[in-house]
């Protein structure tokens, strides 16, 4: 697992060990980012449910001004502050060891508003619903701002008052659901 490009490109990233978590492979991060990377540049970016912080990272390296970064394993959140330390982008990111919603109350009252998020949850848990609707409620997502999500390839289409879906790209097993506000 690397960082595919910008200022830390080429960079080993360090992932928690064991099946807990379930990296985003390099093949499908260079997808993701090949679709968004005209959004990247000076925005707020959120990484749920980060693992090692792979997606966040290169979000910053890209040219992201701030990065949140959520993961409720002590772990997960230690070496995900190592990683941005070795890609010295630790002064653009707030790391957060809490489940979701902690986090998501945390950026709230930093009165900031997220522009890109990106949520990779336990599959087939229901987390990323839950997520989504915590991010409606607290008004987060910027106006032109959007949400990708990380799911199984069979999971239920999501439905979430005051999104809507975009764009459902599908990798096999895995698929990325964009969303933005219902205007």
């Amino acid at each position: 697992m690397r960082v595919i490009s910008g200022s830390a490109r080429g960079l080993k990233l360090k992932a928690p060990e064991g099946m807990n978590t379930r990296p985003t492979t390099d093949r499908i991060k260079e997808s993701l980012f090949n679709i968004i990377a005209a959004e990247l540049y000076d925005i707020c970016f959120a990484d749920l449910f980060a693992g090692s912080g792979a997606i966040g990272i290169e979000a910053l390296s890209r040219g992201a001004k701030k990065a949140y970064f959520s993961d409720s394993n002590r772990k997960s959140a230690e070496i995900i502050k190592d990683n941005l330390s070795r890609a010295r982008l630790a002064d653009k990111a707030e790391v957060f060891c809490c489940d979701y919603s902690q986090a998501l109350s945390r950026i709230k009252a930093n009165d900031d508003k997220i522009d890109i998020a990106f949520l990779d949850p336990p599959y087939n848990k229901g987390l990323a619903v839950r997520a989504l609707e915590e991010i409606v409620r607290l008004e987060l997502l910027s106006d032109d701002g959007f949400i990708i999500v990380e799911q199984a390839a069979e999971e239920p289409a999501i439905d979430v008052a005051g999104l809507k879906t975009t764009r459902v790209k599908d990798y096999k097993t895995t698929k990325m659901t964009y969303l933005c506000k219902e205007i």
